[in-house]
């Protein structure tokens, strides 16, 4: 589930959690499991997933047309966008169909940028590798993992069973729980209109994701272990890792995506070349 909330009612939910903690003269049982977060601090990282080599593979780069990001590029080096590896054997042939769509679209001339760059949900495992900053708030019943990009929030319940029947979202149901340092997080229910990585590789309504939160590097870092299972789309369920690291803040810089326009991206002024930002059908009042 996610919804967008103020980054100054997080700020205050994090608050009224520590003087709980305080008030109480004891600990609660959250505390006893590992701090992933705080007000001061968040984690950074980047945007693409690390393959776990020797198993059935999630996508990757097209050897001939490797991703290069605005970070990442040499000077006199252009960056370009994420061209998917059609040849990948685990790949089902509606996935490859999907990739090859988005694959025609840069090779038309169109701006293909990451989802969030445009303003739209990016569904989960995507959330894990959106640009900017990403911080927790844990306490026993709920965690939530907060996108400073565009208030995005995913609630994670506690120690509970999945819904019977949960209706389909763009970030799905999580429910979650700790293995002595880990937390687990496990995602069904999510509806078809996000993509399970930057390549833009589709999913179905069957898509179950499990990732596995922990610190590691005296907590310096953190590292996800994530599983994608979705037999629309990878014929065998695939293991792939994300890394972010620790990053000193002043607080959250709450940032609205649609209503100001993501007018720093390139050929912003060409609309037939980007994809549009969403856009209400109708008022919300």
């Amino acid at each position: 589930m996610m919804t967008r909330m103020n980054l100054t009612a997080v700020l205050a939910l994090m608050a009224s959690v520590a003087i709980f903690e305080t008030a109480s003269g004891q600990q609660p049982a959250q505390t006893a499991t590992p701090n992933f977060g705080g007000a001061v601090f968040g984690w950074r990282g980047a945007t693409a997933f690390d393959l776990v080599p020797g198993g059935p593979q999630a996508v990757s780069d097209d050897p001939a047309h490797p991703h290069i990001g605005n970070r990442d590029r040499k000077p006199g080096q252009e960056s370009s966008f994420w061209w998917g590896n059609l040849d990948n054997p685990n790949l089902t042939d509606f996935a490859k169909a999907g990739l090859k769509k988005t694959i025609d679209e840069i090779r038309s001339g169109k701006a293909v940028y990451n989802r969030e760059a445009r303003c739209w949900p990016t569904g989960v495992p995507t959330f894990d590798v959106n640009q900017g900053f990403m911080y927790f708030v844990q306490t026993p019943k709920l965690v939530l993992i907060v996108w400073h990009g565009d208030h995005v929030v995913r609630h994670i319940y506690m120690n509970v069973p999945h819904s019977q029947n949960p209706a389909p979202s763009w970030y799905g149901e999580s429910v979650g729980h700790y293995e002595g340092d880990t937390l687990v997080v496990d995602t069904i229910g999510q509806n078809t209109q996000t993509f399970v990585d930057n390549y833009r590789t589709p999913h179905s309504e069957k898509l179950h994701v499990v990732e596995r939160f922990r610190m590691i590097n005296g907590g310096k870092n953190l590292m996800a272990d994530i599983f994608v299972e979705d037999p629309a789309t990878f014929k065998q369920p695939v293991h792939e890792t994300h890394s972010w690291r620790r990053t000193a803040q002043d607080g959250f810089d709450e940032q609205s995506c649609a209503e100001s326009g993501p007018g720093n991206f390139a050929f912003s002024t060409d609309p037939k070349r980007v994809e549009p930002i969403p856009t209400a059908i109708k008022a919300d009042f």
